[in-house]
């Protein structure tokens, strides 16, 4: 009786995993998700110039091959010159100096969900009493698996 249990209880164990099929595996998403600054209207550009007091509309054609997530702006003073550009075309830079007012803005800037292309548009406001001089405009896009993509910018605020 014993070994009859036990065959059955096999048979049925056999017959379970038989039924089971194996899902599709979603292909894995490795791809860098694109910040395109080429396009027309885009704004800024390597070697830009803001003027102090004044708003400019932030434009970018954002891209990936599966789900965008998030994408951030980060405007810093590069009075040092250190550097985190990643275009080719230098801009020319002011003498080295020490910050007294630098403007600092970090902007988080929201995407819809499930998009694989969005132009962004966002207007920032450059207050009238900061440093002029050398900043860094960094973009940071990062796609729905966590993948990002940095574009630094050199741009100048007058």
């Amino acid at each position: 009786m014993k070994k009859l249990k036990v065959l059955v209880c096999c048979l049925l164990l056999v017959v379970a995993l038989s039924n089971c099929s194996k899902d599709k595996a979603e292909p894995i998403d490795t791809t860098y998700p694109e910040i395109n600054t080429d396009v027309a209207q885009a704004f800024p550009k390597q070697c830009s110039v803001l003027k102090r007091g004044e708003k400019f509309v932030f434009k970018a054609l954002l891209t990936d091959n599966a789900q965008l997530g998030s994408v951030s702006v980060d405007i810093h003073h590069n009075f040092d010159h250190h550097t985190h550009s990643t275009e080719l075309e230098e801009c020319e830079m002011a003498p080295i100096k020490q910050a007294v007012k630098p403007f600092l803005l970090i902007k988080n800037i929201a995407i819809p969900a499930g998009l694989k292309s969005y132009e962004v548009n966002a207007e920032i406001e450059v207050p009238a009493d900061v440093d002029p001089g050398d900043y860094h405009f960094m973009i940071r896009l990062t796609d729905k698996e966590g993948w990002q993509t940095i574009k630094g910018l050199s741009i100048k605020i007058n």
